[in-house]
């Protein structure tokens, strides 16, 4: 399952309807100067940064050191820039001077896509879009695209039509095109911790769309995360582990709401299973695109994959409020 901003996700976006994260932040340290932070948008998502430094200039520094980083990703995974590499890609077919960062990216949704049978697939925009474009128009059947439609824009999708070698990113079919919605806040989210640290940073919360923590709060505890749809089991304490949320109509497509932007690539419709599934992992990109995949996944599928990556938990709930748990916290 793939889809666009999960309500940070909005109709181009990277990242999800963040229904369920929350930033719970230490004002005793704010007001102690140890706590530094900045508050702004990274590809037209919610963003921020908090962290751990005694000397204010030396903070302000690496927080722009980080919008600076920020500024760069987006010129690379952007599909509201016409200069962003994935719009290129996206127009012609392929690029041929693709960035590393677009060629390893592209590389790991591909290795999420085989793992989860396909349910991950970056090569849904084509169908996001044949959705997107149904529904701004005037008098739009309430029932969605056509049948034949649909069938015809889903021969477009395929992760494995998608060519990436050293340098270079082709599309093997005429019209395809990828969206990395479903990963690149994560992503990003994880080059900031690494620059971060790199700086010699041990004590930061960076949420690029997805939020990763590293190291603890000025009073020593682990920073921590409320998961509004997780019952009993949030909030959770984040040290060197990263957590992500997808929410099913975290953006919609219809006015009544009955088609959620995650779409499922093997029906070429919106398909969520669940209506949030919140993952924790040891990065921000995993979690990105195991949130996605599960969305789509029933619970014993949902366990399989989940069990291919080592560290991780998952929050999947369902329509009726229940959640279940999968995992290192439920035991597994």
């Amino acid at each position: 399952m793939e889809g666009i901003d999960r309500s940070r996700r909005r109709f181009l976006g990277l990242t999800a309807a963040v229904a369920g994260l929350a930033l719970l932040p230490s004002a005793a340290a704010a007001r102690a100067g140890l706590l530094h932070g900045w508050r702004g948008t990274a590809l037209g998502a919610d963003a921020c940064l908090r962290l751990v430094h005694p000397d204010a200039a030396e903070a302000r520094r690496l927080i722009g050191l980080c919008l600076a980083e920020v500024a760069r990703l987006e010129r690379v995974f952007s599909l509201h820039r016409a200069d962003s590499a994935l719009v290129r890609l996206n127009r012609d077919g392929r690029l041929d001077d693709a960035p590393a960062d677009l060629v390893r990216l592209m590389a790991e949704a591909a290795a999420f896509a085989r793992a989860s049978g396909g349910r991950f697939d970056m090569t849904v925009q084509p169908l996001w879009a044949l959705h997107a474009g149904h529904f701004a128009q005037a008098g739009a059947d309430p029932a969605g695209p056509a049948p034949a439609r649909i069938e015809a824009v889903r021969r477009l999708v395929g992760f494995q039509a998608v060519e990436i070698g050293a340098g270079r990113i082709a599309f093997a079919r005429p019209g395809m095109q990828a969206t990395l919605n479903g990963i690149a806040q994560g992503y990003i989210t994880d080059r900031i911790v690494e620059l971060l640290r790199q700086e010699g940073l041990d004590d930061v919360l960076v949420d690029m769309g997805e939020i990763r923590a590293q190291g603890r709060r000025p009073d020593g505890r682990p920073w921590q995360v409320g998961l509004d749809d997780a019952g009993a089991n949030g909030p959770l304490a984040l040290t060197g582990a990263a957590v992500a949320t997808s929410a099913a109509t975290g953006t919609v497509f219809d006015m009544a709401g009955r088609f959620g932007h995650l779409i499922d690539p093997a029906t070429g419709r919106p398909g969520a299973l669940w209506r949030t599934v919140s993952v924790g992992a040891p990065t921000a990109t995993t979690a990105d695109a195991l949130s996605t995949a599960l969305s789509g996944m029933p619970g014993e599928a949902a366990a399989a994959l989940l069990s291919r990556y080592p560290g991780t938990t998952a929050f999947l709930t369902g329509a009726d409020g229940r959640t279940t748990v999968l995992g290192m916290a439920a035991g597994g």
